[in-house]
């Protein structure tokens, strides 16, 4: 009887290890030329708010370039009103709070950025920040095996937090992501 408890127990375990397992590798760019090697996953929505007029999108993907990984962030504001500017400097951070309470904290690689200003049709202005940050990779494992909880982005002026969902359904192109799994789902297709 002890015996078929414990492959029970073992079945259950492993069951429950494959929910979490790594999706496939998806990449939007992968080159290997004589300058080195860049690969970068498909990008995932980790927050969206569309409300008034105005949409903020909060796009990552995880990248390497040669050895050096990092979670590169596109930031894209709509509006037909006036969009505040976001910047990104050398004191910018990250900082990930996983489920499992752990911190992780991912500097900014990178000169100032304000990002760029694009006028739309009707008047609408879109305002596209993107940047790279590093991944320590001390956090890699702690990454890959804890859900994202939130995420707090400290810009050049000021500090925004962003909740993470399990799940989100994009108002603006239809897909469906799931940004708290973001680094157990794509980490290895990048690391090291």
């Amino acid at each position: 009887m002890p015996i078929k408890n414990t492959l029970i127990t073992l079945s259950l375990l492993l069951g429950a290890g494959f929910a979490h397992a790594q999706k496939p590798c998806e990449y939007s760019s992968d080159v290997k030329d004589s300058l080195g090697t860049y690969k970068a996953t498909k990008d995932v929505m980790l927050h969206e708010k569309v409300f008034g007029g105005k949409q903020l999108m909060f796009y990552v993907s995880l990248a390497k370039t040669d050895q050096t990984v990092m979670l590169e962030v596109t930031q894209i504001q709509k509006s037909t009103g006036f969009l505040p500017a976001y910047c990104f400097d050398k004191t910018s951070r990250i900082v990930l709070q996983l489920l499992s309470n752990k911190i992780v904290t991912l500097p900014f690689a990178g000169t100032e950025l304000c990002g760029t200003l694009i006028k739309g049709q009707n008047d609408s202005s879109n305002r596209v920040l993107t940047g790279k940050f590093l991944i320590p990779k001390e956090a890699y494992a702690e990454l890959m095996k804890s859900p994202l909880s939130f995420i707090r982005v400290k810009y050049a002026t000021e500090t925004v937090d962003y909740p993470m969902r399990s799940n989100l359904v994009s108002e603006t192109d239809k897909k469906t992501y799931s940004p708290e799994s973001l680094f157990i789902d794509y980490l290895n297709c990048v690391k090291p």
